[in-house]
């Protein structure tokens, strides 16, 4: 991790972040391709303990680190990313045609918040040719995340979110349903639970469907944290209704509340969802809203400003099963899961707990 700060950081700095992201993508797929190229960086990078391993929603985790969904939007580099120490991956967001997202530039930092902003716009080749990359082995478990193609009306997005249900699913190890992202206009309106019932029950429908007889698929869904404390408590009690595997706490926000950065700086980058460690106060307060409103009948990821085993250990303790990160891999490097899941290791024996399951929810009320 020194060297990345040290050498690669300043380097990929230097480049536009979009240009900088898709660099580093290209140099993971070289990887993919060469000849025991991932086994050198397993050996490099991950950190395995039995210590670690997560049992959630019918899935053995190897640990409970995974990759938040918006970095291998197109199901590409998942191999590699799980070589780096990851305990899953989350491709996507994927739409069930090709679309090219927000005009460029579309991609910001804030290092002085070590924050992003992004307005992509769900920029992907679509299910289809993310289908055809899933197929065969992986080193860890694969979520697969889907969201509504921007050329579809809320109206419609029903049988848009089944055609990519149709393509994905019975490659998936669990499965995301998206309503979260500030960037696809009108689709936040989908988190309302009048539209998101029907839209959740259709999805369910079509990945039994699809998996024919396999076993069942977890089904999750993933919320804003700029919801009210009250429409949070709606999504729960949905949750709860419909029996979902899980909800995934929380996608990016639209807020600019705290941030360090001068506000012209901020204003230049323009609207998108903001992610990173101004996110960790507000969903760290969804995390445990979500916990005490299921109180534990529904699997909760939390992600949203972990950058450190403290935020890891945090977010177990306060009801995760597992947790995500994404923009402290850009300003920490692909040392970071596995650094995390060394240190967690300790601070588990040093607690005298045998396994994560030991401290989920031990901090819920």
């Amino acid at each position: 991790m020194l060297t990345y700060s040290r050498w690669l950081r300043p380097l990929l700095f230097s480049l536009e972040s979009e240009v900088a992201h898709e660099s580093t993508l290209a140099l993971l797929r070289a990887a993919q391709g060469t000849p025991g190229a991932l086994a050198t960086m397993s050996a490099m990078y991950r950190f395995d303990d039995p210590s670690l391993a997560v049992e959630a929603m019918g899935v053995r985790f190897p640990n409970p680190i995974g990759l938040a969904a918006g970095s291998d939007k197109n199901a590409k580099v998942y191999r590699a990313m799980g070589a780096l120490g990851f305990g899953f991956i989350e491709v996507g967001t994927l739409t069930a045609k090709p679309q090219s997202g927000n005009p460029k530039p579309r991609l910001f930092r804030l290092p002085i918040d070590r924050a992003l902003v992004n307005r992509m716009g769900f920029n992907n080749e679509g299910a289809a040719a993310a289908a055809k990359r899933l197929v065969g082995s992986r080193p860890t478990p694969v979520g697969v995340n889907i969201g509504r193609s921007k050329a579809v009306s809320n109206d419609e997005a029903i049988d848009d979110y089944r055609e990519s249900t149709r393509l994905l699913a019975p490659l998936a190890d669990y499965f995301v349903v998206n309503v979260s992202s500030p960037n696809t206009p009108g689709l936040r309106d989908l988190q309302a639970v009048e539209s998101l019932r029907p839209l959740l029950a259709a999805v369910r429908d079509e990945a039994d469907r699809a998996r024919d007889g396999e076993p069942r698929l977890p089904l999750l869904v993933k919320i804003a944290p700029d919801l009210a404390d009250e429409d949070v408590d709606a999504v729960a009690d949905l949750a709860l209704e419909l029996g979902l595997d899980g909800i995934i706490a929380t996608n990016t926000t639209i807020g600019r509340a705290n941030l360090t950065t001068p506000r012209e700086t901020i204003d230049a980058c323009g609207g998108g969802g903001l992610s990173g460690a101004p996110l960790k106060i507000r969903s760290l307060k969804v995390l445990k809203r979500l916990r005490r409103r299921t109180g534990g009948r529904v699997t909760l990821v939390s992600v949203g400003g972990i950058e450190t085993v403290d935020d890891v250990w945090e977010r177990l303790r306060a009801g995760a099963s597992l947790v995500q990160i994404y923009t402290a891999m850009v300003y920490e490097g692909p040392g970071l899961p596995g650094h995390l899941c060394r240190q967690l290791a300790e601070r588990l024996a040093n607690a005298g707990a045998s396994s994560i399951s030991d401290i989920i929810g031990a901090d819920a009320s």
